[in-house]
């Protein structure tokens, strides 16, 4: 049976929609590789969970920076891997969507289209972030009314303006989950002389991390490597230290989508005033970043229902839309058949 397959290639997770099936994978985005011969050892979650504990032969990769591949040839593995597994049993290549951000150069979407091609896809579709992430809130993209969506990935923030099947305006900025990890590893550094590692920072995060100042007072234990001795470490941190760091992150994506918002005409303007500001991505998950935005914007600002998946499902969803999306959404110079 044929399948459509929609891929939201993320800088940190992977999540695959299959037409008629829903969600179907959510990984990492990580390969472990043996050095000495090439050989792809383990991918997805279980790559992960040796990253940063494998000897000189096994290296852990993180083919995509910035919402980008960085390793063309790992990246293909990886996708090869993934199409495997949600595909067994199918006897056509899959048509694949896949979702880039709204500042990728035409050298990384064919990039993108080439990795995908090169996996197994017969067909290769692109759709910007914030398109996917209006789709699978259940947004009606097709009308008038104007709408913002902010995209906080791993990798990239992407904000865009929609209206009438077309993107008014948009912007790509690349801070997102990931610059948030690295603000907390560099601020226990700074602070207690203890270097973390990514995924300490990652489950940091995601614990006590926030960026709004009522917030009841919560602790973390986190273990790291003491930099004066070399010796491990255990540390007791709270979430409101982690305000300040956190909030230099949080005030380049308010400045991105305030510039969104000035180069948006009025008629749209308020429109959106009127219905607000949706957030989607796992880095809109980070605590207290709605009520931050929103009180920055003077907008409503709400999360959609599973952010984390709703990009996926909108490039799922996007090939329903292949006649009538325009204007950026899906770049129709951008399809090959293989």
């Amino acid at each position: 049976m044929n399948k459509d397959v929609g891929i939201d290639l993320g800088t940190a997770t992977t999540i695959i929609h299959v037409r008629g099936q829903g969600v179907v994978l959510r990984e990492p985005s990580v390969v472990a590789i043996d050095t000495y011969t090439g050989k792809v050892i383990s991918v997805g979650e279980e790559a992960y969970r040796v990253l940063g504990k494998t000897p000189d032969r096994i290296r852990a990769i993180k083919p995509l920076a910035d919402g980008v591949i960085s390793d063309y040839d790992v990246t293909g593995m990886m996708i090869k891997y993934f199409l495997k597994k949600v595909c067994s049993g199918s006897f056509l290549k899959p048509r694949v969507c896949v979702c880039v951000p709204s500042g990728v150069t035409e050298v990384e979407s064919r990039a993108v289209i080439d990795t995908c091609l090169t996996a197994g896809a017969r067909k290769v579709f692109l759709i910007e972030e914030p398109v996917a992430a209006a789709l699978g809130a259940g947004i009606d993209i097709t009308k008038p009314g104007g709408v913002i969506v902010v995209d906080i990935g791993g990798g990239t923030s992407d904000i865009a303006v929609l209206s009438l099947s077309g993107i008014v305006c948009k912007s790509s900025i690349k801070v997102a989950g990931n610059r948030f990890n690295e603000s907390i590893v560099r601020y226990v550094r700074d602070r207690y002389n203890v270097l973390l590692g990514d995924n300490t920072a990652e489950r940091t995060k995601i614990e006590i991390g926030t960026v709004w100042d009522d917030t009841p007072l919560q602790s973390c234990e986190v273990k790291g490597r003491n930099l004066l001795n070399g010796l491990p470490q255990k540390l007791e941190i709270t979430n409101k230290e982690l305000i300040p760091p956190l909030l230099a992150e949080a005030e380049q994506i308010a400045v991105a989508v305030q510039s969104v918002l000035e180069r948006t005409p009025p008629e749209l303007v308020a429109d959106i005033h009127e219905r607000g500001l949706l957030m989607t991505g796992g880095g809109a998950m980070l605590g207290g970043l709605d009520k931050y935005l929103g009180s920055r914007m003077g907008l409503k600002c709400s999360l959609a229902d599973d952010p984390v998946e709703c990009v996926a499902r909108g490039v799922g969803l996007s090939f329903d839309y292949l006649d009538k999306l325009v204007d950026g959404f899906i770049n129709q110079t951008n399809h090959y058949q293989a």
